[in-house]
């Protein structure tokens, strides 16, 4: 079975390197540090009024005096699912959100709870930071340019980004599915084993530095100035930075910024009113659960309430705020082909043969019992969210997970490719163990 092993966390480079040798928690393959990595880092915001889509409505409906519900409807009782999300939360969790859309309906629930320290639940309609399934909302943006003739997949990315001098052999395409061979600006391994930092997203440092702005042209060309990992189009490897140059290539088409492009094609159409880009926000304003990160310093484990960060660093790659709602609204569309014409998502789903990533997408064998999975996979500090659908939707789950103040960052790797693989094969594939 084709399925990358995912490690959400936020260690030292060294412990990705290690990883990506062969000692991976779960499966052996190389480890994909999404939207928020070891030495991970993405920059968002150029203007932060811009990028800032939805917050504006959500404040405005606040003063308006319009209520969050803390719950959703009531969902048909499922105890078996109900027992996946606690049994998920027992592997070393703070709390769970899970939606599950099958045969029987649709529904929801949670487990754990809200807030280190107390016993309420986390919020069935609570939002949280996305992670990477960013970049499947971003890819859907970039692919309707390409569907409108307005971007080349297979065009030279320096023809819309010119400023940037990139290597004019990397395409659109490149980006998209992550063969460009750039180097990452959250660090990187280069061939010759060395690891090169980059932007501080772990320990003490990232701690005192969480509200720390980041622009995506400083990004851009922090990453740029290194050297490449790999020639253009000749290998495979998971990078924040392509998606980055992605939501700039969006901008400099569309003439607006990437978090209103897709709040113009994507969000306001299909009514996802709990998704937006913080930008420079360190909040996660409405109903939500909080998320912790677990670090070392000078020998000694500590914990941090992480929920409020500055996620500008993840910008096109992974800065995102929504709901599982929301998440299953999108995905349901995608894959019902409502957002694509039908040559571009079968395009957007054509894996990579060695990173199982089509254009956006993650790609999994799910067995001759199962078929393809098409899956979003993100994390943040704090947070981890799983999406996994049929390729017609009629199976599908949505989940997202907040880390709590006792696993380390192994253990919590193990909890994340555990829960992924008990709801594909129970919710996807049916099976029942």
């Amino acid at each position: 079975m084709i399925r990358p092993a995912v490690k959400i966390s936020f260690g030292t480079l060294a412990a990705v390197r290690t990883c990506q040798r062969g000692d991976c928690p779960v499966s052996g393959r190389p480890v994909i540090v999404i939207a928020m990595t070891s030495s991970a880092i993405e920059t968002s915001e150029t203007n932060n009024k811009a990028r800032r889509i939805g917050v504006t409505a959500v404040a405005a409906a606040l003063l308006a005096g319009v209520a969050f519900s803390g719950t959703a409807a009531a969902a048909p009782s499922r105890p078996d699912l109900q027992a996946t999300a606690q049994a998920i939360v027992d592997s070393g969790l703070a709390g769970v959100q899970l939606r599950v859309h099958d045969e029987r309906g649709d529904w929801v629930g949670s487990a754990g709870v809200r807030k280190v320290g107390s016993t309420a639940k986390p919020p069935t309609n609570g939002r949280f930071r996305i992670g990477s399934n960013t970049k499947t909302l971003v890819a859907t943006v970039v692919l309707q340019l390409v569907g409108e003739g307005k971007v080349g997949l297979d065009a030279p990315v320096a023809d819309y980004l010119p400023e940037y001098n990139i290597d004019r052999r990397i395409t659109v395409r490149m980006l998209l599915q992550h063969t460009s061979g750039l180097f990452d600006y959250v660090g990187a391994q280069l061939p010759d084993g060395t690891i090169v930092p980059g932007i501080p997203l772990a320990g003490q440092e990232f701690v005192d530095n969480r509200f720390h702005t980041y622009r995506p042209e400083e990004l851009a060309r922090f990453s740029l100035s290194k050297p490449a990992v790999f020639e253009p189009g000749t290998d495979w490897g998971y990078t924040n930075i392509n998606y980055l140059l992605a939501g700039l290539v969006i901008e400099k088409v569309a003439g607006r910024p990437w978090a209103d492009e897709l709040q113009r094609r994507i969000l306001r159409p299909l009514g996802m009113r709990d998704t937006f880009a913080p930008g420079t926000s360190p909040e996660i304003p409405g109903p939500h659960a909080h998320g912790y990160y677990r670090y070392q310093d000078a020998g000694q484990y500590k914990v941090v309430d992480i929920t409020r960060q500055n996620p500008s660093w993840a910008t096109s790659a992974g800065e995102l705020i929504s709901t599982t709602k929301d998440l299953h609204t999108f995905f349901s569309a995608l894959h019902r082909g409502k957002l694509l014409p039908a040559p571009l998502l079968a395009e957007m789903r054509k894996p990579h043969p060695k990173g199982s990533y089509g254009l956006g997408l993650w790609v999994q064998d799910g067995g001759p019992d199962c078929g393809v999975v098409y899956k979003g996979m993100g994390g943040f500090h704090g947070y981890g969210t799983i999406t996994a659908s049929t390729p017609d939707g009629s199976r599908t789950f949505e989940l997202s997970l907040t880390y709590g103040d006792k696993v380390s960052d192994t253990e919590l790797a193990v909890a994340y490719d555990k829960a992924d693989k008990t709801l594909v094969n129970k919710v996807i594939c049916g099976r029942q163990s």
